[in-house]
């Protein structure tokens, strides 16, 4: 007799938990869609002026490098941007559709080495594996510039004094968390020059206003705000975690923290503004260097969803002027 596996989770369209712990994380959401989902093989060659490799530094330890096509004659060397991707810490790749659009576009335009990390996903691996993961990756840069370990694009390319990370949604919460680490680590001769949060997954136990008033956006739900917290945090946690609540009575005073420079990017329609904006209102009060980024009209990560780029002329305009602040911030520090 063969048992069928049962459903207890199940996050529309993008994850089902099985009574036997098995995820399946298969695309069943609008077939239109499934395209930004889908992984991209890396490129030695350059395609569109960027080529892409994946790196294994350990078991546990994935890299996707974006380098951008330069000219021989020109000898400077390039930022190098951490990438950290989002999807409530329960789904994505690092090789997604999605995430390769976007961060070719950044690695062209902003003229950087882009390194985005293949973070462990919960349930299986819940919170902090994937904070372990980024600091990780930026240890790893580390040893690259002490000479330690070898990567040739970055050894020959990379400028590891000006080092950012930059992460989508629930991988804003982790530019905080591993930058956070970072200002209690020796990690010279590289240089964390600055962090970039793009609509980081700020909330609290208590809905927010914004949660109750905002309009749902393709890329986030109350459904899945809840449903993928509920998979991610620690067994026995709510959402005022710190990794979660970094502005929260439950996690280290700001004011304590050795942070670079940040910019806080923030959708006007974000479900999650309020509380977005009450850790940006925490780092100020807490004199943290901090910048505001703010896209008029527009939702949750809309800068990844590529129907909308293509077919919106606003959502394209405030996806330029995104990566111009981006670039702008990185081309200051």
């Amino acid at each position: 007799m063969v048992c069928q596996k049962v459903v207890v989770n199940e996050v529309s369209g993008w994850l089902r938990v099985f009574d036997d712990g098995t995820v399946d994380r298969t695309w069943t959401g609008p077939p239109q869609v499934e395209f930004m989902t889908e992984p991209v093989p890396p490129h030695d060659d350059f395609i569109d002026g960027v080529a892409t490799r994946d790196v294994f530094v350990n078991k546990n330890l994935r890299l996707r490098i974006y380098l951008p096509e330069t000219n021989p004659e020109d000898e400077s060397k390039l930022p190098i941007i951490l990438h950290l991707h989002g999807g409530g810490f329960c789904i994505s790749q690092a090789d997604w559709y999605m995430y390769y659009h976007m961060y070719t576009r950044l690695a062209r335009s902003a003229k950087a080495i882009c390194v985005s990390v293949y973070l462990r996903l919960a349930p299986e691996h819940r919170l902090p594996a994937p904070v372990n993961d980024g600091f990780s990756a930026l240890l790893w840069l580390r040893s690259l510039a002490k000479g330690e370990s070898y990567e040739p694009w970055l050894i020959n390319h990379g400028d590891f004094n000006r080092v950012f990370l930059i992460g989508d949604s629930s991988g804003g919460n982790l530019v905080h968390e591993v930058a956070a680490r970072a200002g209690k680590a020796d990690l010279s001769p590289l240089r964390l020059a600055g962090g970039i949060p793009i609509h980081p997954g700020f909330v609290r136990a208590v809905r927010s206003r914004s949660e109750l008033e905002q309009p749902e956006s393709p890329m986030l739900t109350i459904d899945m705000v809840d449903k993928f917290l509920s998979l991610a945090l620690p067994v026995g946690s709510t959402k005022d975690h710190p990794i979660t609540c970094p502005m929260g009575y439950g996690a280290p005073d700001l004011d304590s923290l050795k942070l670079p420079p940040f910019l806080l990017c923030i959708a006007e329609r974000d479900m999650i503004i309020d509380t977005e904006m009450e850790y940006y209102e925490a780092m100020k009060k807490a004199r943290k260097e901090v910048e505001l980024l703010i896209s008029p009209g527009m939702s949750h990560s809309f800068y990844l969803n590529k129907i909308a780029v293509d077919m919106d002329p606003q959502t394209a305009a405030q996806t330029e002027g995104l990566i111009s602040g981006i670039i702008e911030f990185v081309n200051k520090h």
